[in-house]
């Protein structure tokens, strides 16, 4: 009976957390001064980065895979990463505009 009650709170927990799943973070990074801050973020796959232009103009973040169009003052653009990898990324309006997503 002991055994058989072990068995059973070991199955439960096995089940309670496979369902558990991490919905993944969220970084942001502000658009200011003509910059990206911070400029550089290490993260884990499925979590999501969260761009916000504080300037007055619009700006844009390109990058392999994904692409924001224009951002305008105010807005923000959100991009979930799913894969592992380093993304370089820029503004199309001002190119010396740089950063860099690296995902874990």
């Amino acid at each position: 009976m002991r055994t058989g009650l072990i068995l059973l709170m070991v199955l439960f927990s096995i089940f309670l957390a496979i369902g558990c799943t991490s919905k993944g973070e969220t970084y942001y990074v502000k658009i200011e001064n003509s910059q990206f801050y911070p400029n550089s973020i290490t993260m884990y796959s499925s979590d999501t980065v969260r761009w916000t232009n504080l300037d007055p103009t619009n700006h844009t973040v390109v990058g392999t895979g994904f692409s924001s169009g224009n951002i305008a003052s105010q807005d923000s653009y959100d991009h979930k990463f799913t894969k592992i990898g380093t993304y370089n990324y820029y503004c199309s309006i001002e190119p010396s505009m740089k950063g860099v997503i690296i995902v874990k």
